[in-house]
């Protein structure tokens, strides 16, 4: 009689950062994706994700379809999601970069798929992978979004941690940096901001103004590193990717969606 396989203990997080069109995920369209897999015992990076999306339009999800006969003249063509000036001077995007750099929705998102299943241990149901972000409901917002779009929100179900709501509607579990942050350091009065910007100040996190996803989620990779250290009583700097001191240090990055 063969052993019975054990499942593993290791759990993995994908901490993610969307860069946008705009704020409402509805409207507005995802335009670049990170996302770093990281085992939750040792924090190692196990693997990063980086790619843009190609323009798209929009889909009325979840209307009913009236079968009505057309002929080819008569169907209209459905509008583009929008793409703010606004969101464009944040990212440092354009509609030129996503136009040749960008992937198409469902392509990009069995990239997503694949890369969650190749950094996800054989662990049970309820350890399975989390997601990690700051404001982490903006993120998951446009991840439904562009799931529901591709037709591959079920796949994605599947490899995450979660819950269905009242509704029926599947809840991921997820962890933000904003409240993770205010649980650990609330206590020091100093703090009038969360942003990612003055986390980072406070804990000596090196920001580059790199103008896009990736710098944002090695930064909240990196928050959740530190504040997770000090709750474990270790060393955060042993690795020299980050530091404990309380001291600020000179905010290089000017945006911040939070």
């Amino acid at each position: 009689m063969a052993a019975p396989k054990t499942k593993s203990t290791i759990l993995t997080a994908f901490v993610l950062d969307f860069e946008t069109g705009g704020l409402d995920c509805q409207k507005c369209g995802a335009t670049q994706l990170s996302i770093h897999a990281i085992r939750m015992d040792t924090f190692e990076v196990m693997n990063t994700l980086n790619l843009y999306f190609a323009p798209y339009a929009y889909q009325a999800l979840g209307k009913p379809k009236r079968k009505t006969l057309k002929s080819k003249y008569d169907i209209e063509e459905p509008p583009m999601m929008e793409y703010t000036e606004r969101a464009f001077e944040v990212s440092g995007l354009n509609m030129e970069i996503l136009e040749t750099k960008g992937l198409p929705l469902i392509e990009a998102c069995e990239q997503i798929l694949q890369f969650i299943k190749d950094n996800t241990f054989d662990v049970k149901r309820n350890c399975r992978p989390i997601l990690v972000g700051q404001n982490i409901m903006f993120d998951i917002g446009f991840l439904t979004q562009i799931f529901n779009y591709a037709g591959l929100w079920n796949e994605l179900t599947k490899l995450l941690r979660g819950v269905k709501d009242f509704w029926g509607n599947f809840q991921p579990y997820y962890l933000d940096t904003i409240v993770f942050s205010q649980l650990a350091l609330s206590h020091i009065p100093e703090i009038e901001s969360w942003s990612l910007g003055e986390l980072c100040e406070i804990l000596g996190i090196e920001l580059d103004d790199a103008h896009d996803a990736d710098a944002d989620t090695e930064a909240t990779r990196e928050v959740v590193r530190i504040l997770t250290a000090r709750m474990r009583n270790e060393d955060a700097d042993t690795d020299g990717a980050g530091s404990l001191v309380k001291t600020k240090k000179i905010k290089t990055r000017e945006h911040f969606k939070i």
